[in-house]
C-alpha cells in the first residue's frame, strides 16, 4: 500500500487561541510557525484574557538544572529544588510558555518531557489548572531549529500556524499600526509574509511591518523622519522588494487610493496619475495570475476590461490571455485582436 504524503493542517493565530484557552491546562501545546507571525504574543494575549500570569522560558538560554533544579540534602537523602520560576511558592495556576522549544540542544530537551507529559518537575506537580505552552519554528525556516526527538514529539500536541492577513489588519489598527503599513498590507497582502530567504537579510513577517512601524514612529517623533531615513528604516526591516515598493507609495503619496478590487467595480475611479495608475493595474494582473479573482461576476469583469485604454489591455493581457478568458474577457480580448489585425 502506498503512503500518501499531505499538508499539515494549519491555523490562524485567533484559532490557536481559543485551543489554547481550551486545553492548555491539561495538554501541552506546540506553536510551530515561520518567524516573526506573533506566536509569542498569542500566548501572553491568551494568558491575560485568561487572568493567568505568564512566566516565559527561552529554551535557547538555559541549562538542565534550569528546568529540573539543583539537588539539596534533606536527611539522608538529595531532594530536586525546582527553580522558583517553573514552580512558584503561591501555588496558584499560571501560564507556562517555553519558547524556542525546537530550538533546544537534546539535553534540555529530554529535560521538559516529564514537565510536557506529567506536569511536574522531579517529584514536584505544577499547580492544577496551570497551562503549558510551547513554539518555535520549523526546520525548514533556517532559524537553527534542532531536530525534535520522537520521544519530545510525542509529549506535545502541534499547532501549525499560519499567517491570516485579514486578522492581521484588525489588530494592526487596533495597536496604532500605521496607516501607510496597514494601507500597503491592504493593497499587497502578500507582503505580509514572505518566506525566509537563503541569505541573512531583512525579510518581510509580521513581526518586521509592526517593528518598522515603531521606527518610523520614533523617528517622526524625533524630527528626523525623511525620504532617507525612511528608506533605511524600510529596508533593515522588511524584504527588499517590499520596502522598495512601499517606499514608492509613501512617497508619491498613493495614501488616498482605495482598496484595490474597489477598482475592478468602478474602473471609472481609476487615479490620473500614472503612477498609481499602472500600480493598480500591476496588481489585478497578479491578482488575475494567483486566480484571485474567479469570484468577481462576468459582467464586472467585462465592464472594467471595456473601460480600460487600449494601450492598458494589452499590458493587462500579455501572458494572461487563458485566464482573462476564464474570468469573461474573451469578447473584449477578441475586439482588441481584431484592432491589431486591422480586421
Amino acid at each position: 500500500m502506498s503512503s500518501v504524503v499531505t499538508s499539515h493542517p494549519t491555523l490562524t493565530l485567533k484559532q490557536a487561541k481559543s485551543v489554547i484557552t481550551a486545553m492548555a491546562h491539561r495538554q501541552s501545546l506546540l506553536l510551530l510557525s515561520p518567524p516573526g507571525v506573533g506566536k509569542s504574543d498569542t500566548v501572553f494575549q491568551a494568558a491575560r484574557e485568561a487572568g493567568l500570569p505568564c512566566r516565559s522560558l527561552l529554551g535557547t538560554q538555559i541549562a538542565p538544572e534550569d528546568v529540573s533544579g539543583i539537588p539539596r540534602i534533606v536527611g539522608e537523602r538529595s531532594v530536586f529544588c525546582p527553580p522558583r520560576l517553573l514552580l512558584p511558592e503561591d501555588g496558584q495556576p499560571f501560564c507556562l510558555f517555553l519558547d524556542e522549544l525546537p530550538a533546544c540542544p537534546p539535553d534540555i530537551q529530554k529535560a521538559f518531557y516529564s514537565l510536557l507529559l506529567e506536569r511536574r518537575l522531579g517529584e514536584h506537580a505544577l499547580p492544577p489548572g496551570t497551562w503549558v505552552v510551547a513554539a518555535g519554528n520549523r526546520m525548514e525556516d533556517r532559524a537553527l531549529v534542532r531536530a525534535m526527538s520522537s520521544a519530545l514529539v510525542n509529549r506535545v500536541l502541534i499547532l501549525n500556524i499560519r499567517c491570516d492577513v485579514a486578522e492581521w489588519l484588525l489588530w494592526a489598527v487596533a495597536n496604532g499600526v500605521r496607516e501607510e503599513i496597514v494601507a500597503f498590507i491592504g493593497w499587497i497582502p502578500d507582503a505580509l509574509m514572505r518566506d525566509v530567504p537563503a541569505t541573512p537579510i531583512s525579510f518581510s513577517t509580521p513581526r518586521a511591518w509592526a517593528a518598522l512601524s515603531q521606527a518610523l514612529d520614533s523617528a517622526e517623533a524625533a524630527g528626523i523622519l525623511n525620504t532617507e531615513i525612511r528608506r533605511a528604516l524600510a529596508f533593515g526591516s522588511v524584504s527588499p522588494e517590499d520596502a522598495a515598493v512601499f517606499c514608492t507609495m509613501v512617497e508619491e503619496k498613493f495614501g488616498e487610493m482605495r482598496p484595490i478590487l474597489a477598482y475592478l467595480y468602478d474602473p471609472e475611479s481609476l487615479p490620473e496619475k500614472h503612477s498609481q495608475r499602472w500600480f493598480i493595474l500591476a496588481r489585478i494582473r497578479s491578482m488575475v495570475a494567483r486566480g484571485e479573482l474567479k469570484e468577481i461576476p462576468e459582467t464586472v469583469i467585462e465592464h472594467f476590461l471595456d473601460a480600460i485604454p487600449r494601450d492598458h489591455l494589452f499590458a493587462l493581457f500579455v501572458n494572461l490571455v487563458p485566464e482573462w478568458g476564464k474570468l469573461g474577457g474573451e469578447e473584449v480580448m477578441l475586439d482588441v485582436l481584431q484592432e491589431v489585425a486591422g480586421a
